[in-house]
Parts: structure tokens; C-alpha cells; sequence
């Protein structure tokens, strides 16, 4: 979308890009796929997370990378909330 800035992280220890402190600290809106990664993210990151809303998706986290199921609820569950 136009005029937005993107990061990806993942919360899991294997996670290609982990979340980090400076990531919650730079972001406006974190988007997570379950409550479970709600819950993880707060214990983890709470104190760096004064600036960002945090929005549960309520998307299960069993798809595939980029897998046309999942990029098609992503569009219909994010896109609405960052034309706010």
C-alpha cells in the first residue's frame, strides 16, 4: 500500500527475522496472526510497546508462505485497518 512502511518478524526462536525491542519501539500497528502471539509479544516486548497498537488478526498460523488463502484474509483483515 502507499505510503506504508513494513517490517516482518516472527516471535518463534527460529524465526528468520526475530522480533526485537527496536522493532516494537519503530512500529505504529503490529498485526498478529493469533491471540497466543498477542499474549507472547506483551510478555516479551511490553515495555517497549508504547507507541504501537497491537491488532489480533484471529487468522490460525498454519499457512503456507504465501499461500493464496492466507494473502487473500491478510488484504481483507489488514488493508481496512490501515486506511483508519
Amino acid at each position: 500500500m502507499d505510503g506504508v512502511e513494513t517490517a516482518s518478524a516472527g516471535l518463534a526462536p527460529d524465526a528468520d527475522n526475530p522480533m526485537t525491542a527496536e522493532l516494537a519501539e519503530w512500529a505504529d500497528v503490529i498485526f498478529v496472526m493469533e491471540t497466543v502471539h498477542r499474549t507472547r509479544l506483551q510478555r516479551r516486548f511490553g515495555r517497549h510497546l508504547k507507541r504501537a497498537r497491537v491488532v489480533c488478526l484471529d487468522i490460525p498460523d498454519d499457512y503456507g508462505f504465501m499461500d493464496e488463502t492466507l494473502v487473500r484474509l491478510l488484504k481483507d483483515r489488514v488493508g481496512p485497518r490501515l486506511q483508519r
